[in-house]
């Protein structure tokens, strides 16, 4: 077995619905544990994994944790994986811990309270780094770290992957650190950069082992060329919803006609960053005042999300999803089209068994907090080239 057959292990925190998750299994990593707060997220991860070819390893070996990250004991608790490892994880063994943690400490739509955010897990995943020593590790944020005010923190964050001085964020005190990684770079990387329809920068910090890293060169992905538009990726889709009616014909028939007519003359472009919104407030939209105005360029209604296919006709809501005078609301599955999901991967939240929010509401959220799969498959093959080219052929185990 040469070393570029070798199974790349991984684990991730904050995983969500599986945006990051997709993309590094593309990217040739094997989940050994998806760790979610969310029970909808927990859930969509559950039923896709359970149901999707090509996920085989996670179904035999990945432990899927519904709880806290603060609680999440990984040399200790994990299940399925001591299959495949021959026993528990031990320091060392993992290739690459990942996370795109919580984004309102630093998200320029929310107060930006870093490290005074009690939603800040910054340090919670630079104490995981300590305990299993990965070879890699991927943290993914909002570009609104990258905001000259959090230098302080940024320098701290690097200081304790890399070692040296740096402040304290909750004291201010300099304290000398020790490290053992490489920080290849923490960079901004746009989501339609890399195939996905839509302008969601995403501020991605990389961090190799620094024995591992040893002469090999970490290089980021470089932008794939032309954009992948809202357009190409709706078309099919939206046609088939109006098409529906279309087919029914008399007065039904002819209104979805014209509104057909009125989606195919608007104006193409990339869509505004999604957003997955807050517990705390009401129902699911696509963002605010400004996003909704540049969807509105785009022929889409950007006041909440449409019911599915199959319960336009029941609830008989053709004309709330799809005749709006700014254009037709988007379903669950498109808004995840446009965050880059696989047409297939489907999301929990159903509304007679998983109360209390509303199905469609639970399931935007999960869309809309997503980390674009195409992003992450990009990160992930840059970073899976390093760590096959650091080990020798014929290893097949840490």
């Amino acid at each position: 077995m040469g070393a570029s057959d070798r199974t790349l292990t991984s684990i991730e925190i904050c995983a969500g619905a599986g945006g990051q998750a997709i993309g590094l299994h593309q990217a040739g990593f094997s989940h050994l544990a998806l760790v979610e707060i969310d029970q909808y997220a927990a859930a969509t991860l559950r039923r896709n994994i359970d149901r999707r070819d090509g996920w085989e390893f996670e179904r035999e070996y990945c432990d899927i944790i519904h709880k806290d990250v603060n609680e999440f004991k990984p040399l200790a608790e994990l299940e399925k994986p001591i299959a495949f490892l021959g026993g528990s994880l031990g320091e060392g063994d993992l290739d690459l811990l990942a996370g795109g943690v919580p984004c309102p400490p630093f998200s320029h739509a929310g107060k930006q309270l870093g490290k005074d955010d009690e939603r800040d897990l910054f340090p919670r995943m630079l104490e995981l780094v300590d305990e299993l020593k990965p070879k890699a590790v991927m943290i993914e944020n909002v570009r609104g770290i990258k905001d000259d005010k959090f230098q302080d923190y940024r320098d701290w964050v690097v200081a304790r992957l890399e070692g040296g001085l740096a402040k304290d964020p909750q004291t201010g005190e300099e304290v000398k650190y020790e490290g053992s990684y490489t920080v290849c770079g923490w960079e901004v990387l746009e989501a339609s950069d890399f195939g996905v329809p839509q302008l969601r920068p995403r501020a991605i910090l990389v961090a190799i082992r620094t024995d591992v890293l040893g002469d090999t060169e970490f290089a980021w992905p470089v932008a794939k060329p032309g954009a992948f538009t809202v357009r190409a990726a709706l078309d099919e889709s939206m046609r088939a919803r109006f098409q529906h009616f279309v087919d029914k014909g008399g007065a039904l028939g002819a209104k979805a006609q014209k509104y057909l007519v009125r989606w195919e003359g608007q104006p193409d472009g990339i869509a505004p960053t999604l957003v997955g919104g807050s517990k705390k407030h009401g129902g699911a939209d696509l963002g605010p005042s400004r996003a909704k105005a540049a969807w509105k360029v785009l022929g889409v209604n950007a006041m909440g999300v449409a019911n599915s296919p199959g319960e336009v006709e029941q609830k008989e809501s053709w004309d709330r999803d799809l005749f709006r005078p700014e254009g037709p609301m988007l379903t669950v599955t498109q808004a995840a089209i446009i965050q880059g999901f696989p047409e297939e991967w489907d999301f929990a939240g159903d509304k007679k068994t998983e109360k209390p929010l509303p199905g469609k509401t639970a399931q935007y959220r999960q869309v809309g907090n997503a980390f674009p799969p195409p992003v992450a498959r990009a990160v992930g093959e840059s970073i899976a080239r390093v760590l096959r080219a650091a080990r020798p052929v014929g290893q097949t185990s840490s």
